[in-house]
């Protein structure tokens, strides 16, 4: 899950992307980056920490031009430590293309074979993002006509970029001279959404991951792009699109509409907002069936994106909603801290009870989801300590006993409170006196209630069926093998403020590459 924006503006668009940066911050707090074109020129900084780290105003002047795109990463394993993985990523060849990405490769290893064997391409870092704009850089070398790109030959190598790569990918690119591409992978598993802005002197078009940044920025949304779609915008400011996927299916991920987006974005024709409302009311039903009603005293949710379903369910139970908890808006979101220690600190730094919303009272904790179970342990403490005489836990997801593999960070089924246990047993780790999940039925009918053609969806960490269907029990066991913390002896360690090192890092062909 990172953000991801492209702009083709009228004006120089540094400003522009900053700012869209700034409303997609939730999506990744790891390490930021933006990217401009001045005619046939890029200019590029990244760096690590949130965009206002990462950006000063020298930074900012170095970036002219009237078209450009922006990334903000979220930290994964392997990656949250390394100056080198942060997006936009560039190749010089063909025609000079730089890209984000948001989502994961589920065959980064078997394309990081190809590049180096038949395409005669070198993969400087470990990051999947690299790999898919080398393919994309190979097809559109394959599809052009000697020095000339066209329209055709742009959707042509997006085609490829489809045969060949597996997984989640939502994309935004520059092609030197030419324009601004964006596609989305043939199920729409991330999002991707354009708009328009008319001017005096023409149109300008912004294509971000979520429709809010269209909002704060003043576009008018004209629609989210379609799974397995290409749209391309030249230097004349016209807009192409074209179908390049063979067989595409609408399945969007689920767990953006649980947590990952905010709630005033509209994913895919759902408002994130009233489909969190719905599912306060299937997991109200839910908490009917398993807690006497007249057990609890107070409803109070785990803020923040808890909050629409906490309200409904507090409504549709009639109990009273309280908010018990006030954040430090301070500690960026815990789910997606690299590392278990990490997360567990920022718990306790990030939220703090109101005493008497808890002291003598039965309360009905709800959050969006469980995954590692860290927040929501702390979080049961810290409402014993405050005086809760009984603590009930409501989550508005189902049990979360699968990995991610599309670009969210929980990989390890290890590091999943949920695996080999059942509801009890969970309630026990946690120390809940009792734990209501919501169905994965109800949670899908949450999304279709609003929008009755969006039927199927990329609900793998909840019910382990995996969309792109090229993953089994040998990808996870491999994928978990290769999970780790911090490299140890890594070129990209931080230096002495702190800062990963800016110093690249060659990875050379190895004996094992060249057999």
């Amino acid at each position: 899950m990172c953000g991801i924006l492209g702009v083709m503006a009228t004006s120089p668009v540094n400003q522009l992307l900053y700012d869209g940066l700034m409303v997609l911050q939730h999506r990744g707090q790891d390490a930021a980056g933006i990217a401009t074109a001045e005619g046939n020129t890029f200019h590029l900084h990244k760096g690590p920490g949130l965009v206002s780290d990462v950006f000063r105003t020298r930074n900012m002047r170095a970036l002219p031009g009237n078209w450009g795109i922006g990334h903000v990463r979220y930290p994964t394993a392997g990656s949250a430590y390394s100056f080198a993985e942060s997006q936009p990523f560039y190749v010089n060849s063909p025609f000079g293309i730089v890209l984000g990405h948001n989502g994961n490769l589920t065959n980064a290893e078997q394309l990081k074979g190809e590049m180096f064997r038949l395409d005669r391409r070198h993969i400087n870092t470990n990051s999947d993002s690299e790999v898919l704009l080398n393919v994309l850089a190979h097809e559109l070398q394959s599809s052009a006509h000697g020095y000339e790109l066209d329209v055709e030959s742009i959707f042509q190598a997006v085609a490829g970029v489809h045969r060949r790569c597996r997984g989640a990918y939502a994309v935004v690119a520059l092609i030197a001279g030419c324009g601004l591409l964006a596609f989305r992978d043939p199920y729409g598993i991330r999002p991707l959404v354009y708009g328009k802005n008319e001017t005096p002197e023409g149109t300008e078009y912004l294509i971000a991951s979520e429709s809010v940044a269209l909002d704060t920025l003043g576009f008018e949304i004209v629609r989210d792009i379609e799974p397995g779609e290409a749209v391309f915008i030249d230097l004349n400011h016209k807009l192409h699109s074209m179908q390049c996927a063979q067989q595409p299916v609408y399945a969007p991920c689920i767990f953006e509409y649980v947590y990952l987006a905010r709630p005033d974005s509209v994913i895919d024709g759902v408002s994130v907002y009233e489909a969190r409302l719905a599912m306060g009311e299937f997991l109200a039903e839910k908490v009917k069936k398993h807690i006497q009603v007249e057990e609890i005293d107070v409803v109070i949710p785990i803020p923040d994106s808890s909050r629409p379903a906490a309200m409904q369910l507090a409504q549709a139970l009639g109990i009273p909603f309280r908010e018990g908890f006030v954040k430090n808006r301070y500690v960026g979101r815990t789910f997606i801290m690299p590392g278990q220690a990490m997360r567990k600190k920022s718990v306790r730094q990030k939220l703090n009870t109101v005493g008497q919303e808890f002291k003598g009272k039965r309360v009905l904790l709800v959050d969006d989801s469980i995954v590692r179970g860290t927040t929501s342990r702390e979080i049961v403490e810290m409402a014993r300590a405050a005086g809760a005489t009984k603590v009930y836990f409501a989550s508005a997801a189902p049990p979360v006993r699968f990995p991610n593999v599309y670009g969210i960070d929980m990989p390890t089924r290890a590091e999943l409170i949920a695996t080999d246990r059942d509801d009890a047993g969970i309630a026990a780790e946690i120390g809940a006196d009792a734990l209501v999940y919501q169905d994965l039925d109800a949670l899908k009918q949450s999304v279709t209630s609003i929008r009755a053609d969006l039927t199927v969806f990329d609900a793998s960490c909840f019910d382990g069926c995996y969309i792109t269907g090229d993953i089994d029990e040998y990808y996870l066991d491999a994928v978990e093998g290769n999970r780790g913390g911090k490299p140890k002896n890594n070129a990209n360690d931080d230096d002495d403020d702190g800062r990963a090192s800016q110093q690249l890092v060659l990875q050379l062909a190895t004996e094992a590459q060249e057999r």
